[in-house]
């Protein structure tokens, strides 16, 4: 008697095998813990209430500045290869997504031969199950890479607006330094006219004359200087916004800043589109373990065919065509350890996604505290120099009075006035430091533009 081997009873076996060698083998999902370490960052108030959203580029009331705003955010060259790269993910997922559904391929051969020629048509539907979620697990991964790749075009261009504010500020820097440069040289040519005239008549020294040329000579060093800053202010906008030149109208202060803390009703993290990019880059590597770990498990997949062959093409096509159903299971039985040094990998990879978003968060976190402290001091910087600049505006009129009245020498008179001007000067870079700051703090807040 012929004895039937237990097929079923062997597959069933190995079934129950692999699952139990899999049992182990379980991907670690970060998400709560991501979810509570966010929870737990402090939280900064605001002054004022606000029921809105504030974007980075109201923190900036200008005309010319939201009109090169405009500008770069449509035709910046950086910011257009990083569409393009969101553009890729949006086609990748497609790819994974298609993973998912049956795939259909039809053939059509002819064979030429002495009894004439024989016509060959076959179509074939095949499909694999997704028993173990594995296929829905590589779409979710790949939809949070989308989610990722979304947030990181939003920080591209909120870093875009962020450097062409500071970029428009630094512009106005330069111009408010050369002015002051400008007004310091006008009045040292003045002085140094009148040390001449004084030195001809002999009533003054040649050290007097040679320090009035020295002073002014050094003046025109830093014209020169604060004239190529500003051409290079000027070509650095026109950079951010695709431009080989852009056309700037000549501003003389600095455009109010608000400060974010003002603006918002309450300061929270997840508005940070790194955080975002981060969090969602996690996620994506959980789902990509969970599939690394069920490449491990058995597929099953199912294939109809239709056929038929004859001599005439018509007959093949569309006459009586024999079909045939195949179902097909397989597992990975032995592959050298590739599949769990695969599944190790992934894990790996999940967990150092998830302690780069704990350092991202830290970063981000000491972003905003770093932000808020220089303001403090920057807003005392800039007061004391605002009451220094306004003594030493007093005292150049004092001592130019007292000149005029011969109380005293036109040296002593110059060195008061140069004070003036480095205070001024000093007054000016703090301010801008400030406003930048500003910026900065806005931007480690999570503001950001429209997307």
């Amino acid at each position: 008697m012929r004895i039937r081997p237990p097929y079923g009873a062997v597959a069933l076996a190995v079934a129950a095998s692999l699952l139990a060698g899999c049992q182990s083998l379980t991907a670690i999902d970060h998400q709560q813990q991501m979810d509570s370490a966010l929870s737990q960052l402090p939280q900064w108030q605001s002054e004022a209430s606000s029921d809105s959203e504030v974007l980075l580029t109201e923190l900036v009331s200008d005309p010319q500045l939201t009109a090169i705003l405009q500008q770069a955010q449509q035709a910046n060259l950086g910011l257009q290869q990083s569409l393009l790269s969101l553009q890729i993910v949006y086609a990748q997922r497609k790819q994974t997504r298609g993973n998912r559904l049956p795939s259909v391929s039809a053939g059509v051969t002819a064979k030429d031969s002495d009894a004439g020629t024989e016509h060959t048509a076959e179509l074939t539907v095949s499909w694999e199950l997704d028993l173990w979620q594995k296929l829905a697990d590589a779409d979710t991964a790949a939809k949070m890479q989308i989610a990722s790749s979304e947030a990181s075009w939003q920080q591209a261009q909120d870093l875009l607006a962020a450097n062409v504010i500071r970029g428009y500020l630094d512009y106005v820097q330069q111009q408010q330094l050369l002015n002051i440069e400008q007004a310091r040289l006008t009045l040292l040519k003045n002085n140094e006219a009148v040390i001449l005239d004084r030195y001809r008549a002999g009533l003054g020294d040649l050290e007097a004359l040679d320090n009035a040329k020295s002073n002014t000579q050094s003046t025109q060093a830093t014209i020169a200087r604060y004239q190529q800053a500003l051409s290079n202010s000027r070509r650095t906008l026109a950079q951010l916004t695709g431009q080989s030149q852009l056309e700037l109208t000549q501003r003389v202060n600095f455009p109010e800043v608000t400060l974010p803390l003002v603006s918002l009703p309450e300061q929270d993290m997840r508005r940070r589109p790194d955080l975002q990019s981060a969090y969602f880059t996690t996620q994506a590597a959980y789902y990509d373990a969970k599939v690394a770990y069920k490449a491990m498990l058995p597929s099953l997949s199912l294939q109809a065919a239709l056929n038929d062959g004859s001599d005439s093409l018509r007959d093949a096509l569309f006459t009586s065509p024999a079909w045939s159903l195949l179902g097909q299971l397989t597992a990975p039985l032995y592959q050298g350890g590739k599949l769990k040094a695969a599944a190790e990998i992934a894990e790996l990879q999940s967990a150092q996604s998830y302690w780069k978003y704990r350092e991202a968060l830290l970063g981000a976190v000491l972003e905003v505290e770093a932000a808020l402290d220089n303001e403090r001091n920057l807003k005392q910087e800039a007061e004391h120099l605002q009451l220094a600049y306004a003594s030493a505006e007093r005292s150049a009129d004092n001592y130019l009075n007292k000149y005029r009245k011969g109380l005293v020498n036109i040296v002593d008179l110059i060195s008061v006035q140069q004070q003036q001007f480095n205070l001024q000067s000093q007054l000016v870079q703090a301010n801008y430091n400030r406003l930048v700051n500003r910026i900065d703090l806005g931007l480690a807040l999570g503001l950001g533009v429209t997307s």
